[in-house]
């Protein structure tokens, strides 16, 4: 299992990414107090595993953050989201920090990230692997079935 680990100078853990063989998608859990800097150190990390990893499919957990989350939609829809894109990222399922509902309205007012890939958010973890593994299901159903090659007409 490809695992990265982001952490503060005192060892505290404020990001964990890691590459879930089981459901074939990049799952990273937030946690704790993240700065800006913290953030899109650990956000630059991921790219390596999206990289390594190939998978479409992120889901992203912010509910055990504590405070106010790095100032980054900026920088994530003009730097890392394009690169993310580049590396084959389709899905995200975007577990909310709690009580920060009120918030979610004015991100869906103007999604940043539309074109770029699909972006739901939650409430919870246990809806947001639902709808990653429907979008599996989805995918799964839209991809042609391997063509085998024509029978040879060549007689000898």
């Amino acid at each position: 299992m490809l695992t990265y680990h982001s952490s503060h100078p005192d060892g505290r853990e404020y990001c964990r990414a890691e590459y879930n063989e089981t459901d074939h998608w990049l799952h990273a859990t937030w946690k704790g107090v993240v700065t800006t800097p913290d953030g899109q150190r650990a956000a630059a990390k991921m790219l390596q595993q999206l990289h390594l990893t190939q998978v479409p499919y992120l889901l992203n957990d912010n509910s055990q953050v504590l405070g106010p989350w790095f100032d980054s939609v900026d920088w994530l829809q003009h730097i890392w989201a394009p690169q993310a894109t580049r590396l084959g990222l389709r899905y995200v399922a975007h577990v909310l920090q709690p009580h920060t509902e009120d918030d979610l309205g004015l991100l869906l007012q103007h999604n940043p990230f539309a074109g770029k890939f699909e972006l739901q958010f939650f409430t919870n973890l246990a809806d947001a692997t639902t709808w990653l593994r429907d979008r599996q299901r989805l995918d799964a159903q839209r991809s042609p079935a391997p063509t085998l090659p024509a029978p040879s007409t060549a007689t000898a």
